[in-house]
């Protein structure tokens, strides 16, 4: 029988699984960002949902967390490429994917292997995503934006708001994630994972609500 935090870790699965199954649902009507964004969602629900089932098999789910770290960047830094069309450079963002992933891999292949934590990569995402989100908070005040993307934009500010709350809030974590994991019990850890879980939730429902709110004409 599952305790009081692990059964929180589980239900924190809940919200990732609506928006999923909503995303998959109305996928086709959703504008082109949208859709994009849908790419990252879909990805994260496989890996969260595998990663679990490993979890309560008592198996190590780490590789997984080594593979949704890179290809999670590369969902999110194609959806701010599109977001951010005429306001930032797409090279700029393609050549920063580029770069993550190569650091990535030797991160994976020489210092923290894919059966570890890999707090480093974690941490780098994360600040580059809360960059973002923070560029795109910026963008999201033109004039222009409001008037081109008036019809999205409530949808797609919840759906930022929620990246930067989960990321901005987890950088910590992640940095200290090989730490906590290691030098404390499982029961302690469990908690802090809580923590990230209360975080997580909050991001799902974000997207959640990001993607009801869309346009529906």
């Amino acid at each position: 029988m599952m305790n009081f935090s692990e059964t929180i870790i589980v239900l924190s699965h809940v919200p990732i699984l609506l928006t999923v199954v909503y995303a998959a649902l109305y996928y086709k009507r959703f504008p082109h960002e949208l859709k994009v964004f849908s790419w990252f969602i879909f990805l994260s629900g496989i890996i969260q949902f595998t990663s679990l089932a490993f979890w309560y098999a008592g198996k190590n789910n780490m590789p997984l967390l080594h593979i949704y770290v890179a290809a999670g960047f590369v969902c999110l830094a194609w959806f701010y490429q599109t977001l951010l069309r005429g306001f930032v450079n797409s090279k700029i963002i393609g050549l920063i994917t580029g770069l993550f992933l190569l650091f990535t891999i030797i991160n994976s292949l020489f210092f923290q292997s894919v059966l570890t934590f890999n707090s480093i990569a974690l941490t780098v995402e994360s600040v580059l995503i809360v960059i973002l989100t923070l560029f795109t908070f910026r963008f999201f005040l033109s004039d222009i934006v409001k008037e081109t993307s008036g019809r999205d934009l409530k949808s797609l500010n919840w759906i930022n708001a929620g990246l930067f709350i989960y990321y901005s809030s987890s950088i910590l974590l992640f940095y200290f994630g090989s730490v906590i994991t290691h030098a404390f019990s499982r029961s302690l850890s469990l908690y802090a994972w809580i923590f990230h879980s209360f975080f997580s939730i909050v991001m799902y429902s974000c997207f959640f609500i990001g993607l009801w709110k869309r346009s529906k004409t």
